[in-house]
């Protein structure tokens, strides 16, 4: 298995950095590897003082459950006992955060890291991580985990 490289991290970082000024917003990034180690974590200037905190726990989300945040949102709430453990575990680096602007990297079938993006809304905070990872040729389509006798079916 293979992980996002600096300067990948950094080409993503730079470019959510754009899209957020571009909708007025500041924000924090971060990108970790498949470890959900930190590869790179920016707060721009005038960001809140916990989001790089938060980019980082959505990155380690994202990479170590391997599907983004929104995939992970249903399951949390239909298990939420099982999620609380999860951020308690002993080897647990940062808390579980199933929520928007937490997506997976993954380029050419296989997962590398994961991408945090902190500071606007939710859903500001997924379009960005989306258009960005978009636009420079990642993958945001992950199968869904399939339920008991059925087959898993593509979330995206």
């Amino acid at each position: 298995m293979s992980n996002v490289t600096l300067a990948a991290a950094e080409e993503i970082i730079e470019a959510a950095r754009k899209r957020a000024e571009a909708i007025g917003k500041v924000v924090s990034v971060a990108v970790v590897d498949t470890g959900g180690f930190v590869v790179a974590v920016r707060r721009a200037d005038g960001a809140r003082p916990l989001t790089p905190d938060i980019a980082r726990a959505k990155a380690y989300t994202a990479a170590v459950m391997q599907r983004p945040g929104t995939m992970l949102k249903k399951w949390q709430e239909s298990q939420p006992v099982f999620f609380s453990q999860l951020s308690q575990l002993p080897g647990a680096a940062m808390p579980i955060l199933a929520t928007e602007g937490s997506v997976t990297l993954k380029k050419d079938g296989e997962i590398i890291g994961g991408l945090g993006v902190a500071g606007g809304t939710a859903e500001e905070d997924q379009a960005i991580a989306d258009e960005v990872l978009a636009a420079l040729g990642y993958e945001l389509r992950f199968a869904a985990w399939g339920v008991a006798g059925e087959p898993a079916a593509k979330e995206g």
